[in-house]
């Protein structure tokens, strides 16, 4: 597999995890608090980042280094988030620091709000812990930024050079 091959995955799995949280909230009723809407929208940039990436000429190794910086930058960012949203979780509920006002009332005077209104509409509440699978959800977004750090970081080191050899 190609350096390119591995970013259209990181495309394609960053679309299906974006999906997987508008299904939550849309469908099932999660109500997403703001460290999740941040985590949210660190899943679109990777995803966004991803298809520019793989878009973007890969066939030297300076450009795949580029390539490999640049998607790891939103799930750098995520993962971040997600960890710091884990330990809100994991203190007790007199302890758990309060998140701020959600995001729909902090930018409803913003220009084109209409338009993203839908994917920062949530709520203030950053220690209810909701769960997939007995799971709660930022540990899947860790686990979701994590394998793609990963995923993006293993496929350029076995495709450094592939380009010399040539």
């Amino acid at each position: 597999m190609s350096f390119r091959k591995a970013l259209w995955c990181v495309f394609f799995l960053g679309v299906l995890c974006a999906a997987g949280s508008f299904v939550g909230q849309y469908v099932l009723g999660m109500n997403p608090c703001v460290l999740c809407i941040v985590q949210r929208v660190a899943v679109i940039a990777t995803a966004l980042l991803a298809f520019l990436c793989a878009c973007c000429p890969n066939s030297r190794c300076i450009e795949r280094v580029i390539n490999a910086v640049v998607v790891s930058l939103a799930p750098v960012t995520g993962l971040g988030v997600a960890i710091y949203q884990i330990y809100i979780q994991h203190l007790p509920l007199i302890d758990q620091p309060s998140c701020g006002a959600p995001w729909t009332f902090r930018l409803r005077d913003a220009p084109l709000f209409e338009l993203y209104e839908p994917i920062i509409r949530g709520s203030g509440n950053c220690g209810e812990v909701q769960r997939i699978l007995w799971v709660p959800l930022p540990i899947w977004s860790a686990l979701f930024f994590s394998a793609v750090l990963l995923w993006v970081w293993v496929w350029f080191w076995r495709c450094r050079c592939e380009g010399v050899r040539k």
